[in-house]
């Protein structure tokens, strides 16, 4: 059975997901990142983005991913229209990797961002990186430089992350600093291995 041993790994826009994948990836952990495999996929379907959203979309011979991204957030009937081209083929190849970490027998990671908005993912146990909106606004502003309306759009495409953290088998509150987010990382570890053990 695919995803026996997989934890999902979820959040919000700017919660840390990525810093915690690291610390995973440190300990020893395969990672499987979905937006690395999502990057993949939309450069493999170039031709298809261009057909569906227009030859404006292409910078150089890729997609521009920024420019697509502000017509998909802003247009929740264009961010289906993006979804039914892309989910399957990045479940497939999600999938693919998962079965040849199931047969390792151990614990890894899986980073779904919209884990629980997709509902594709036959996962049992999920993992939430929780930040109160006030931060992860904050956050998303700084790293990406993007107005408070545009994190504001992307967080409305989410489920509330007060609600997603009820949601997780696990979670790992990322609202202090680095000290505190190695602390809640080993206690979510710790947790994981036992419960695979």
């Amino acid at each position: 059975m695919s995803f026996r041993y997989a934890v999902a790994l979820t959040g919000g826009i700017a919660t840390g997901k990525s810093s915690v994948a690291r610390l995973f990836e440190a300990d020893g952990y395969r990672v499987i990142d979905a937006d690395r495999v999502a990057h993949a996929v939309l450069n493999d379907q170039t031709e298809k983005i261009a057909e569906l959203f227009g030859e404006k979309m292409i910078t150089e011979g890729k997609v521009d991913r920024k420019a697509l991204g502000a017509v998909v957030f802003a247009d929740p009937l264009q961010r289906k229209r993006l979804e039914a081209l892309l989910h399957p083929l990045i479940y497939a190849m999600i999938e693919e990797e998962a079965k040849r970490e199931d047969a390792k027998g151990k614990p890894y990671i899986i980073d779904i961002p919209l884990f629980f908005e997709g509902g594709r993912y036959p996962i049992d146990k999920s993992l939430v990186v929780y930040t109160p909106q006030q931060i992860q606004i904050a956050r998303a502003m700084q790293r990406d430089g993007l107005s408070r309306e545009a994190v504001l759009e992307r967080i409305a495409a989410q489920i509330d992350i007060e609600e997603k953290r009820y949601m997780g088998d696990f979670v790992i509150d990322n609202s202090g600093d680095e000290t505190q987010l190695r602390v809640e990382y080993e206690r979510a570890k710790e947790a994981i291995e036992k419960e695979f053990a």
